[in-house]
């Protein structure tokens, strides 16, 4: 049996003045989220342009599995302890994708 991708929105606003140092961690975690692990097929993150310390991650999982595998990654949990300091507000919102495509 077939089991649905698991897709979420985060909202995040990372303080002003640590939004440097947070995107060099957010680009180190997301690339080796899709290099090394099969089940997250897709994480991109982009920035509010006016105003860039609001920055937005929409995350595709194969499963619930490698959603709950993906929080216990290295390469997540160093990302998580390094990064606590400079988001000031978290927000993740469960979606239905309705369209999503990518050549590769």
């Amino acid at each position: 049996m077939k089991q649905n991708p698991v897709v979420r929105m985060a909202e995040l606003e990372i303080a002003a003045e640590r939004l440097e140092a947070y995107c060099a961690l957010l680009k180190e975690e997301i690339e080796a989220s899709v290099a090394l692990e099969n089940g997250v097929l897709s994480l991109s993150a982009v920035a509010i342009r006016e105003a860039p310390h609001r920055v937005r991650i929409l995350e595709v999982y194969a499963d619930q599995e490698a959603y709950e595998a993906h929080l216990l990654t290295p390469h997540f949990l160093k990302y998580k302890s390094e990064t606590a300091g400079m988001v000031t507000s978290l927000t993740l919102i469960d979606v239905d994708p309705i369209a999503m495509r990518a050549k590769r």
